[in-house]
């Protein structure tokens, strides 16, 4: 199922009407799809160098929206949001967070896992909808999707208009590990800088 959704993909990332299909995926890649937009936003930068802003702005901007649709489906329908979530066997990670936050604690946690959610291989969708499950502030939301989710896609069109195949090489064998290593070494510095700020002021 999968590998058919993922060659799915590919077919329209040659598709005239690609940048279309990209928007469509990026949008339903954040609330239930299984197949990030990474795969048709590389093959799409391959085809179309010039346009590589255009693609990551096309992905983002679409996964956002995506991400905020996953954020309602938490809000208003508990049932189908917690199935989603237990597909991927994080109800007790969620749950955990939830008692967190009702007690005020547990804040800069969520905002760091959302993060990593969106720039990671973590599965984004599931962390949208348990945004929205959990009451998490909606404009923070919106910018911390904004922010990892633009970096991410910005990163891959860019290193796949300036590297080509070899970045795909690189992406297959290393490009989680590596994605997993750059969003945790943002979110401790962020860390760091929230620290070093509640203590000097």
């Amino acid at each position: 199922m999968l590998n058919a959704l993922y060659k799915k993909c590919l077919e329209l990332a040659a598709h005239k009407s690609s940048k279309f299909f990209l928007g469509i995926v990026s949008f339903v890649e954040s609330s239930f799809f299984p197949i990030p937009p990474d795969v048709m936003i590389i093959p799409m930068v391959f085809a179309k160098k010039k346009e590589f802003i255009k693609i990551f702005l096309i992905a983002t901007i679409f996964s956002v929206l995506g991400g905020i649709f996953g954020y309602f489906l938490g809000s208003f329908f508990f049932d189908f949001a917690s199935e989603i979530i237990s597909i991927y066997g994080y109800e007790d990670k969620i749950l955990k967070i939830k008692n967190d936050l009702n007690e005020g604690t547990g804040f800069y946690a969520w905002f760091g896992i959302l993060f990593l959610a969106g720039f990671t291989p973590l599965p984004y969708k599931v962390f949208t909808i348990a945004s929205g499950l959990v009451g998490f502030n909606l404009l923070i939301f919106i910018i911390v999707s904004i922010i990892s989710r633009g970096l991410r896609f910005f990163i891959i069109s860019f290193l796949s208009y300036k590297f080509g195949y070899l970045f795909t090489e690189f992406m297959n064998k290393h490009g989680s590990k590596w994605f997993t290593i750059i969003g945790v070494v943002l979110v401790f510095i962020f860390a760091v800088v929230i620290y070093i700020l509640k203590h000097t002021s």
